[in-house]
């Protein structure tokens, strides 16, 4: 077998299926799989258990911060963005304004945005603490309803999706 070759798993979350993609080496995806085909796993892969564990743990309340190699393909703006996502701590919130001025362009803020909106791991790399200026709940790929849950959830105010 390749060892480049993707693993695929799913997982069944509270707020839906999501689709898990990995190499041998790192989580590379994590996306809401609602229209999704169904894809089976090429071969076993521990990384995606390691991932859905932790995500059990996470919907679960007992788990704040992840720890799982991270590989997602971007930009190298995208990149720094989602770097600085990872750094929005559990129960917090920032904005689309406030990441522009932390990589030195306030101008970028649409830019951060879209960048926000193409992150390819959802959850794990925060984009749903990210809010608008007025702390409003802004665009979210998964749909703001799943925003709100994660949000709510952070804040230890759990709702039904």
């Amino acid at each position: 077998m390749h060892t480049n070759a993707p693993f695929v798993g799913h997982y069944l979350s509270p707020l839906g299926r999501m689709s898990i993609s990995a190499t041998d080496q790192a989580i590379t995806s994590v996306l809401f799989a609602d229209d999704a085909q169904d894809v089976h796993p090429i071969a076993p892969s521990t990384l995606i258990a390691q991932c859905i564990a932790q995500l059990d743990a996470y919907f679960a309340g007992q788990l704040k911060q992840f720890n799982l190699p991270l590989a997602p393909q971007g930009t190298p703006f995208q990149q720094r963005v989602w770097q600085l996502l990872q750094e929005v701590p559990y129960g917090r919130t920032d904005s689309y304004g406030n990441l522009a001025k932390q990589l030195g362009d306030v101008k970028t803020t649409r830019a951060v945005g879209t960048a926000n909106g193409s992150n390819p791991i959802a959850i794990i790399i925060p984009c749903h603490r990210i809010i608008g200026a007025n702390g409003s709940l802004t665009g979210y790929a998964g749909g703001l309803a799943r925003k709100q849950f994660l949000l709510a959830l952070e804040s230890n105010q759990p709702q039904l999706f």
